[in-house]
């Protein structure tokens, strides 16, 4: 077996095996892999408790550890899923925040473990690096005005139409 070079360790309470499950449930090229029990007792659980879960989250090596209530999730990290359309963007906001999360702005949501996701459409990516800066602040503006991002309104602040021209 290979072991991946770097691997992203998320920090759970006892809820690493069910967090992998739900995350490999919603994205493609997602897999839970070892589980691994804990060999003695540990500060916050006991010998054969699941210490750590090994699993991918669109091809991004996780490890979900065990580790007791010390450390909770926060925004300073988050995934950022890149989303097609509008469909694949709702899919994935809805199986975030409809399980036991909550929604916030600009494309981000927490799931029930307080772990924060942004789903965000490439259309608003491509919309505020648009190399014109008016275009770019019009996306950019729209998208503070949201909380799950709305491909449509994106695309119509950018429309050359929804610009106001001064003579």
């Amino acid at each position: 077996m290979t072991h991946p070079r770097n691997t992203i360790c998320l920090w759970f309470n006892g809820q690493a095996e069910e967090a992998a499950q739900f995350y490999t449930s919603i994205f493609p090229d997602s897999s839970v892999g070892r589980i691994l029990r804990a060999p003695g007792d540990y500060p916050a659980g006991s010998r054969g408790d699941i210490l750590t879960v090994e699993f991918t989250v669109l091809g991004v090596p996780c490890l979900g550890l065990n580790g007791g209530p010390a450390f909770q999730h926060n925004e300073a990290f988050s995934f950022q899923i890149a989303t097609w359309d509008q469909e694949e963007t709702d899919r994935y906001w809805h199986a975030i925040v409809d399980n036991g999360g909550e929604e916030s702005a600009c494309g981000w949501c927490k799931d029930k473990w307080g772990l924060s996701w942004q789903i965000t459409p490439v259309a608003l990516t491509e919309a505020i690096n648009n190399p014109d800066p008016s275009v770019a602040k019009r996306a950019f503006d729209a998208m503070m005005t949201m909380g799950k991002i709305d491909i449509a309104a994106i695309e119509a602040a950018v429309a050359p139409e929804s610009h106001t021209w001064i003579k």
